[in-house]
């Protein structure tokens, strides 16, 4: 072998042959596109929201995936609305046990009823209410992290948290008013 089958060798598997040029072009718009990235379209900032989509007085059961620092927790939401009452929802797990019980008052004030070790009463007031609000809520704003993929299906991507909820079932009606007393445990 000699100097000639070394430097062969040792070309791109891309440049070699008759068509050598024609590859060297097309390896630089493979770069070109590889570097590139995906090209969608951000959503409008006057995404439809959902409030419009759910009664005023109604009860929502939810079924959603949250990933944390790699990991996943797939919860179960059951949400009072009420137009007097406010909003009252219960996170649990698959299982059943309670993760947060939250009481959202028509006037924005928020009480955890009920807290867990998995989701701190810290947590649940500045993370869970304002999801609950940005999905749920009369808020006018239309910026934040949230995308209605469809009617009923929501993505929540924060920094640090990504929430992916659906509803499953919409039952629309009044609500017991005991549902939205904070002294109250009652489930819904």
């Amino acid at each position: 072998m000699g100097a000639e089958g070394i430097a062969t060798r040792r070309r791109p598997l891309l440049l070699t042959g008759a068509g050598g040029r024609l590859s060297v072009c097309g390896c630089w718009l493979l770069t070109g596109v590889l570097a590139a990235g995906c090209a969608t379209a951000p959503p409008p900032a006057g995404a439809p929201r959902a409030r419009g989509s759910f009664p005023g007085d109604g009860l929502l059961t939810q079924r959603a995936v949250l990933t944390a620092r790699g990991r996943q927790f797939a919860l179960n939401g059951y949400l009072a609305l009420s137009t007097a009452g406010g909003k009252r929802l219960i996170v649990t797990q698959s299982l059943g046990q309670v993760l947060a019980d939250v009481l959202v008052k028509p006037d924005g004030s928020v009480q955890v009823v009920r807290a867990s070790r998995m989701l701190r009463p810290e947590w649940i007031r500045r993370y869970l209410a304002a999801d609950l609000e940005c999905i749920f809520g009369n808020a006018p704003g239309t910026e934040g992290p949230l995308r209605m993929l469809s009617p009923t299906h929501f993505l929540i991507e924060r920094r640090w948290y990504t929430l992916d909820l659906q509803i499953v079932e919409t039952k629309p009606g009044p609500q017991a008013s005991e549902l939205f007393d904070a002294t109250s445990k009652a489930t819904p």
